[in-house]
């Protein structure tokens, strides 16, 4: 008898989404339960400690929560087909870039385009939305929830960046980025060639939950970026897909001695993008722990943001949240460049100047971020 894990989560879930297409494409055997059922309520809440998805329970029972360290515990335990983390440790490091900017650049723009369209999405969100619905709800007990949790998101909205006056930047920027990651998909099947690393799963997220399925995003993607949209289709199958585009890179990764000009045309992308915000989240982080020695003490770590940070974007002076989150995913790039030989950091250090991100290598909180009892806590 097969064993199955559970996958507890959302349809409209962008960090589930992460987790369920890479269970699907490794052909994890799981099962899906959405997050307002009664196990979730009673018994997965109180063993994470709040209410959060994806969490993953084992077929021992024990429980995994956050999208990353899911995935780090199935590669771990050997499920994935080819392993999501490049031998080539520059590979290794520009799949760590690509997870930290999916899960948290594209942000602004999946925000956006789910809550600012309600004439286009608002059906749409009401029924994805019944996944964390308690079963038996009333119509008028649904729309009361709906409103709630949706009314919460909205406010998530605004904590990151994504205010009434930056609408058409953020329009203009995610066009451009979608333009910069079609030319690339032209050539390669996924990020670094021909099979899926932690870097696809990272700007999987967004890319798909909110940007890829939600009526207005989806639109956009499928008549302006139709080769996003099978890249889609393509990290959430577990059968490959054999086509032109495989067929030029075959079944393996880039050469980290040759990256190609789209990909680095993507990471300058993200030089002007997010470096800005991520710079000023971590100025703020290293401020806050000065005047915070004991951040166990001063902070509920069940409150994932600890401030607010203003940064220029684009021409425009904006917030948003900062979160120990964001560096505990940037701490794993840094960790992949500090075991890396002097050569290889030199490398990397050339391919990071020559795309604006070399700054991003020495971009550090003063302490590290740590996942105990499924939080994210100061080490």
């Amino acid at each position: 008898m097969i064993e199955l894990f559970k996958l507890y989560g959302m349809t409209a879930s962008l960090y589930t989404g992460k987790v369920r297409a890479y269970l699907r494409f490794n052909q994890v055997p799981f099962v899906e339960e959405k997050a307002g059922s009664d196990r979730f309520n009673m018994v997965v809440r109180k063993a994470v400690g709040r209410w959060i998805v994806p969490v993953v329970e084992t077929p021992e029972g024990a429980f995994i929560q956050d999208g990353s360290n899911i995935l780090d515990y199935f590669e771990q335990e050997g499920f994935s087909k080819r392993s999501i983390y490049p031998d080539d440790p520059r590979l290794r490091a520009i799949a760590h870039l690509f997870e930290l900017f999916g899960s948290e650049g594209l942000l602004r723009p999946a925000m956006h385009y789910r809550w600012n369209f309600d004439e286009t999405n608002l059906d749409f969100l009401k029924v994805s939305f019944e996944d964390i619905f308690q079963d038996g709800l009333a119509p008028e007990e649904q729309e009361a929830a709906f409103l709630k949790s949706s009314g919460a998101m909205r406010k998530a909205t605004l904590f990151f960046g994504a205010v009434p006056e930056v609408e058409g930047t953020v329009e203009t920027s995610y066009a451009e980025f979608l333009s910069l990651l079609s030319a690339h998909l032209e050539e390669m099947p996924f990020l670094l060639g021909g099979y899926p690393t932690v870097g696809d799963y990272g700007l999987f997220g967004p890319l798909w939950a909110h940007l890829g399925r939600d009526p207005k995003p989806l639109h956009l993607m499928q008549t302006t970026a139709p080769r996003v949209h099978r890249w889609t289709e393509r990290m959430n199958m577990s059968e490959q897909f054999i086509d032109e585009t495989t067929a030029k890179t075959g079944p393996d990764l880039v050469s980290g001695d040759h990256v190609p000009d789209t990909l680095k045309a993507l990471m300058r992308f993200i030089a002007e993008d997010y470096l800005p915000e991520i710079t000023a989240h971590i100025a703020y982080t290293n401020e806050w722990l000065a005047d915070n020695p004991n951040p166990s003490e001063t902070h509920n770590p069940k409150i994932r943001a600890i401030g607010m940070a203003s940064f220029d974007w684009r021409g425009h002076t904006i917030k948003s949240a900062v979160m120990p989150y964001r560096c505990y995913l940037l701490q794993r790039l840094h960790d992949t460049f500090d075991a890396m030989s002097a050569d290889q950091q030199a490398e990397l250090r050339n391919l990071f100047s020559e795309t604006g991100l070399e700054s991003l290598l020495d971009l550090r909180a003063t302490r590290r971020v740590v996942r105990k009892d499924h939080l994210e806590v100061w080490e």
